[in-house]
């Protein structure tokens, strides 16, 4: 199966793009032609009981998207990293990602990820490395910072990388 995705070009970041910025973009370069070309069934497959399929699994990571742009900008100019959580099993049968077109899934999951990389990209430098305390980052971030130690917004905007890597492996698996 060759991909139904459309061929996008270079996406071009500032020069003083952070790092993780430019993870994100290749992260979901790289992935994006692969989860197409998987078979639509395979994409249903649920490797155990209560464990997410390849579908919900992309589900979950458009939840994380939507949820992480909103506390990406309210987050800029706030002195605190206090984010509000989500019920993420709930979400996602609520939203039954189980039935949504795969293609779909894909296509919107990368556009809003690349919507994400520029959106860390333009975020003040001064604003993604301030310190901030008090955070909830001790129960929201996927490597979570101790409570009493204060964290960045760049560092929760790199999490949210990390968490996206580590999901895409789960499907490549």
């Amino acid at each position: 199966m060759t991909s139904a995705l459309p061929a996008f070009g270079d996406h071009a970041l500032p020069d003083d793009a952070p790092e993780y910025a430019r993870r994100l973009v290749d992260a979901v370069d790289r992935a994006a032609p692969r989860l197409a070309t998987m078979a639509d069934l395979d994409t249903t497959v649920r490797p155990a009981p209560g464990k997410w399929s390849p579908r919900e699994i992309i589900g979950h990571l458009i939840d994380s998207a939507s949820n992480n742009h909103q506390r990406f900008v309210r987050a800029r100019g706030r002195t605190d990293l206090v984010v509000d959580g989500y019920a993420q099993d709930e979400w996602v049968a609520a939203q039954r990602y189980q039935d949504a077109p795969w293609l779909e899934l894909v296509l919107f999951w990368q556009l809003y990820n690349r919507h994400l990389a520029r959106v860390m990209s333009t975020t003040a430098a001064v604003d993604r490395d301030r310190a901030r305390a008090p955070h909830n980052l001790d129960q929201r971030a996927f490597i979570s910072v101790p409570a009493d130690q204060p964290t960045t917004l760049g560092y929760f905007m790199s999490d949210y990388v990390d968490h996206l890597e580590h999901h895409l492996r789960q499907i490549h698996r």
